[in-house]
């Protein structure tokens, strides 16, 4: 299998996601897509997997020019592609979901497809419960399980978009482990990434895209500064974290105790000053955003107190917690943050407070797009948001926040962002912080964890430890304590 992308073409609207590129891949290898959010690194493999036709170029299979109405052609004709949110249906079993696309009659054979599923997933080093329902599988099972449907379909390309975003490293290793072993049986492997150490540990070959065109081709591993220069076209300066003076307590937990129907946390003790930024720790579902949601008011807790600026919320709605000054930034960005089919004007109206019920769509529309430039989104007033790419997402969902927080609490800030946009991030973090705002965020990147942090609560079993300083803790530690090590 030969792949070749020549000359593609991608609009939306007046916004070029891909600007006459042309790239090849050849079988058993790992090709690398980089660039910084914003790039058309998406853009460019939807329209490889047939999700988004495009408006000029042409795909070439093994000399063989293509085009593809929808997914399932491109299936049929060996492309698949596992997408940065995995599309399964969570109230499904395990095999219902593997069992989709797949061709059948009246009655699927179910027994064929366990087997098939099982033998898979050895193959490469999975282990999923055919039984289990999605829902209750983490994201990287979520993945692997998207994996093994696609190559049970006959897939011999495979496109990865953005695949460690929400994934802890052990799994991170056991993916690349997977995706080495099925290029070395002739599968063509897309890998979509802004992180550069991913890049080098894994490719072959990486095509650098910078604002929808290519801005170069390499073979890595090569000297990262020729990636950093080949994506920003500049060296990025990283800039030292100022000391902010903190001030007087604006969160205080006392005994609290949270939990859903699998996890629950008790004896959660807590003080967090203005200006003082607190980060999360553990693996996902560790109880992260539990405590976020309850310090949100969007769930009350079990047992304890929470107070926020003096003010005992416990138990309170919603709206008490926003009058206090308390915002939420949750880590499912359309869905949660952002309501799919609304463009970023239309979110902008919802957003910001007004003293009658109509909308000014003319204000909202002016707003947005001083909040477009002001945050360096790619996107118009009139933008659907489900069409910005994740980086962008972000960044929307920062430019929605009141002008004055008392308590931030964010899920992941900087999750699928690229390295400018992350310390862009920051910075604006740092403002906040500066003019009296608390941060309290989870990460489950341990070196921004102890970069951004002042004080840093790791979650393990059930468990959380008391704060740790975030300036004398190290990665080591942290790791250990995450795996239960040292409570």
């Amino acid at each position: 299998m030969r792949v070749e992308l020549k000359d593609i073409r991608k609009s939306f609207g007046a916004v070029r996601a891909n600007d006459g590129i042309t790239l090849a891949a050849g079988e058993g290898t790992i090709h690398g897509i980089l660039g910084a959010n914003g790039a058309g690194k998406s853009s460019l493999m939807k329209i490889l997997s047939g999700t988004l036709p495009p408006d000029g170029g042409e795909i070439v299979l093994d000399g063989t020019p293509v085009r593809f109405g929808s997914t399932a052609e491109a299936i049929r004709r060996g492309i698949g592609m596992v997408h940065q949110d995995p599309l399964d249906f969570p109230s499904l079993s395990v095999l219902d979901n593997f069992l989709l696309g797949a061709p059948a009659g009246l009655v699927p054979r179910r027994a064929h497809a366990r087997d098939a599923m099982s033998a898979l997933a050895a193959r490469f080093g999975f282990a999923l419960d055919p039984d289990a329902r999605c829902d209750q599988l983490t994201v990287a099972e979520r993945q692997q399980l998207e994996i093994l449907r696609l190559l049970w379909l006959g897939v011999r390309v495979l496109i990865l978009d953005e695949p460690t975003t929400a994934i802890s490293p052990s799994q991170r290793t056991q993916l690349f482990t997977s995706l080495r072993a099925m290029a070395a049986e002739g599968n063509v492997v897309f890998f979509v990434s802004h992180k550069l150490d991913e890049i080098q540990e894994l490719c072959h070959r990486v095509t650098v895209l910078r604002q929808g065109r290519v801005a170069g081709e390499v073979s890595v591993p090569c000297d990262t500064r020729v990636l950093v220069h080949l994506m920003f076209d500049r060296e990025l300066p990283r800039a030292p974290r100022p000391r902010i003076a903190l001030g007087p307590t604006v969160l205080e937990l006392t005994e609290l105790a949270v939990g859903d129907t699998l996890l629950t946390l008790e004896h959660i003790f807590l003080q967090l000053s203005a200006g003082e930024v607190i980060g999360l720790a553990g693996l996902e579902g560790s109880g992260q955003r539990l405590m976020l949601r309850a310090c949100a008011g969007l769930i009350p807790p079990i047992g304890g107190r929470i107070r926020v600026g003096g003010q005992d919320l416990t138990g309170r709605p919603y709206g008490r917690f926003l009058a206090a000054g308390v915002a939420y930034v949750p880590a499912g960005r359309l869905g949660e943050g952002l309501i799919p089919g609304l463009t970023l004007a239309e979110h902008v109206a919802l957003a910001e407070p007004r003293r009658t019920p109509f909308v000014d769509r003319r204000l909202a529309a002016r707003s947005a797009a001083r909040r477009i430039r002001e945050f360096d989104i790619r996107g118009t007033p009139g933008t659907d948001v489900s069409a910005l790419s994740g980086g962008n997402q972000q960044r929307a969902l920062l430019a929605l926040l009141p002008d004055r927080v008392t308590l931030l609490l964010m899920e992941h800030p900087t999750r699928g962002l690229d390295l400018e946009s992350a310390e862009e991030i920051w910075r604006r973090l740092l403002e906040r912080c500066a003019h009296g705002t608390a941060v309290v965020f989870s990460s489950s990147d341990l070196d921004e964890l102890l970069d951004r942090s002042d004080r840093i609560l790791v979650f393990s079993g059930g468990r959380v430890a008391p704060p740790i300083d975030a300036r004398q803790a190290t990665v080591e530690q942290l790791g250990e304590m995450i795996g239960g090590k040292g409570f």
